[in-house]
């Protein structure tokens, strides 16, 4: 009976989803005779439905599953058990006689919500007394928030004009429709760079901007009127092929909830109880949408932790979680201090990073774990000897019995995994980089393109990859005749710049015959336009430009060859490196990443690299000076690759660094100067070179 009253239930809610009313009444009545049975079950056991629970949470946990109703605020420092907290509060709700479809769990990133979706569905399986409600597939909805948005889409994007079965574009999709929106507004895809526009777009979307209100106060501005003009025709692209981009499967979704009250009260109704994991990390329309969805009932519990707030590049803003009691007058909060993965020693350097911002709620992490070894700082002479210390230190450790992966070596920018990913292949330590390494990242093989292809004009593939790179308006079709030796079919204009290009392989060819590779790489990057391009752009273009920047530093190491001799080996090491087998994220080896890439894990060993000022904390290549906020943010980050480590933890700066091709003399990281010597031991040797010791 129970089974065929869910049954009608559903089909009531796929064939009238807004009749709430109808919604209700099989669906709560289905669910109070499994209820009943339940609590029959505990009452005639004795069995009290915290007991279990109790066991293994704390106190302030067991507070934060205990309330169910109103608005709660998690501030869950860093190995506090937020996620087991989350899992645990949504199963007492279950338990409580709320039907688990009536439940949203809320975080930022596939693996997680895969984690907490798995958690809380294994919890109700293992429960003799929740199993019944699961018979039915009624199981709390655990998604990300653009998960959600394409869920509110396909079921009323009718409403906008929106086909179920909508197409979403990737950024590829995006530049290039961008690419063609600038070009039909009559500008120039070389002076206005497509993923500069799309990420101004992007992050005027994640505002809740529309293309209508941004031309709007755009005014007489020159550049917010160009990106204006280019926004509404990519708009109007996007709507020819019913598509959306990734922005827009949030706000499309959030602007519908919000214009749109029968809708809006559906999911209210449907979602009575919400939790948003990672709050701190919210922009502006994912803030939005939770505040809409908890509008009716005010059933939110948000999780975060002010001090891992590190994404504000993407748009997050820190204010969403800062106000959060202002939003909810009646909001109750719980603070989560107990950490439970890292040694007292690391927790009470964290504490004092910390500590020093003034845009935070107090918090002190502690634990009942050891005090733990002392924190270790290694002082080497260069970026070389940094590695090799770093390589040699691991493989000791491997040695001693510690597992591949139970180390992480951080760095702050991408450009510094290369010369570790040498020192490790040297060693001969298993290793996995997170993220695309430097010789398979994009702008680094279109210039190790433009080196094949001055050498070897008949190497098509390259000439394929490099012909319109920067932009030069040399279409498909043109590079199909160019390959096929048509180029006097092709018209004037588009003949000269096909040969302008190969006059330009031509100058690189004499460059490398002539120069050191290091002159030939930057040679490249110059007389491309590649510098000029990047500079102008985002924070990810910049990135790039760091990235080939990189690429000439290790260029340097060639300069004592012939030129030649010298580049061909450059190439020739740089396949060797590419060529390899994609790493699987399980494999025991050791974890290579950005600080920004190991939120979220947690590891045994851990080593902070590049620990100098200007690098870490980072200046970035646009600014004269970090601004407060910029500095706070550089000093949550430390603080978060603090808190990854288990056991001993690794702080490393090299005195000098070469960057771009030039040495500088580095200052060692304000960071470490933070830190009271009596949680510090140096190390000595280790690495390559000489070592350098600061007091």
């Amino acid at each position: 009976m129970v089974k065929f009253r869910l049954s009608a239930m559903v089909r009531c809610a796929i064939v009238a989803p807004l009749e709430i009313t109808c919604y209700r009444k099989f669906h709560r009545s289905a669910y109070e005779k499994i209820s009943d049975k339940i609590n029959g079950v505990l009452i005639s056991n004795g069995v009290n439905t915290m007991t279990k629970q109790e066991e293994t949470l704390n106190e302030r946990q067991k507070e934060a599953v205990a309330t169910k109703e109103g608005p709660l605020l998690i501030l869950a420092g860093a190995g506090a058990g937020k996620t087991k907290t989350i899992t645990h509060r949504i199963i007492e709700i279950i338990r409580s006689g709320v039907m688990p479809r009536e439940i949203l769990a809320i975080t930022f990133t596939n693996k997680a919500a895969k984690e907490m979706r798995e958690r809380i569905f294994s919890m109700l399986r293992n429960d003799p007394m929740l199993r019944e409600a699961l018979k039915a597939n009624e199981r709390p909805f655990v998604s990300t928030f653009h998960s959600l948005g394409v869920e509110i889409l396909k079921e009323h994007g009718k409403e906008i004009g929106l086909p179920r079965h909508f197409t979403i574009y990737d950024r590829d999709d995006s530049k290039k429709a961008i690419k063609e929106a600038t070009v039909r507004a009559g500008l120039d895809p070389k002076q206005f760079e497509p993923g500069q526009l799309l990420s101004v777009i992007g992050r005027e979307k994640g505002n809740m901007t529309t293309a209508r209100r941004y031309e709007e106060k755009a005014g007489n501005e020159y550049f917010p009127r160009i990106v204006g003009a280019v926004w509404q025709i990519y708009e109007q692209m996007l709507a020819r092929d019913k598509a959306l981009d990734f922005d827009d499967l949030l706000l499309k979704s959030t602007l519908l909830l919000k214009d749109n009250p029968r809708i809006r009260e559906y999911y209210q109704n449907r979602f009575r109880y919400i939790h948003i994991d990672e709050y701190q990390d919210t922009n502006r329309v994912q803030y939005e949408m939770s505040r809409l969805l908890a509008e009716k009932h005010s059933n939110i519990c948000a999780v975060g932790d002010i001090d891992q707030n590190i994404y504000s590049w993407r748009g997050a803003d820190i204010k969403n979680i800062l106000s959060f009691e202002e939003d909810y007058p009646d909001a109750k909060v719980i603070l989560l201090e107990e950490n439970y993965r890292s040694t007292q020693t690391i927790l009470t350097a964290a504490n004092a990073i910390i500590e020093k911002n003034k845009h935070r709620r107090k918090k002190t992490l502690f634990t009942k774990n050891a005090s733990g070894e002392k924190i270790s700082l290694y002082g080497a002479y260069d970026e070389v000897d940094e590695a090799y210390f770093v390589a040699n230190k691991a493989a000791e450790l491997i040695r001693r019995g510690v597992a591949p992966r139970e180390i992480a070596v951080l760095f702050r920018a991408n450009f510094q995994s290369r010369i570790l990913e040498e020192a490790f292949l040297a060693g001969e330590v298993p290793y996995q980089v997170l993220g695309v390494r430097l010789f398979e990242r994009k702008e680094v093989k279109d210039v190790l393109s433009f080196l094949r292809a001055s050498l070897n004009p008949e190497s098509l593939a390259d000439i394929a990859r490099i012909i319109n790179v920067p932009p030069r308006g040399i279409g498909k079709v043109t590079i199909l005749k160019v390959f096929a030796k048509k180029e006097d079919s092709l018209p004037p204009a588009t003949r000269q710049k096909v040969a302008d290009f190969f006059t330009l392989l031509e100058r690189v060819r004499q460059k490398v015959e002539h120069d050191k590779p290091s002159a030939v790489i930057k040679f490249i990057i110059r007389e491309t336009g590649l510098e000029e391009i990047l500079k102008k752009g985002g924070d990810e273009d910049l990135e790039r430009l760091e990235n080939v920047q990189e690429l000439v530093t290790l260029a340097t190491r060639y300069d004592g060859l012939p030129s030649t001799e010298g580049i061909e080996r450059l190439i020739t090491d740089a396949a060797l490196a590419s060529d390899q087998d994609e790493m699987e994220e399980d494999r025991n080896v050791v974890k290579l990443m950005t600080v920004h890439a190991s939120k979220g894990l947690e590891f045994e060993y851990v080593f902070i690299t590049g620990l100098e000022e200007n690098l870490f904390p980072h200046k970035r290549l646009k600014d004269s000076n970090l601004g407060d906020e910029t500095a706070e943010e550089e000093r949550r980050l430390f603080y978060v690759a603090l808190t990854r480590t288990k056991k001993k933890l690794f702080l490393v700066f090299a005195s000098t660094r070469t960057i771009f091709g030039s040495k500088q003399t580095n200052t060692p990281s304000q960071f470490i100067t933070d830190l009271d010597d009596a949680w510090l031991t140096t190390e000595s040797g280790g690495g390559v070179g000489r070592t350098i010791y600061f007091d």
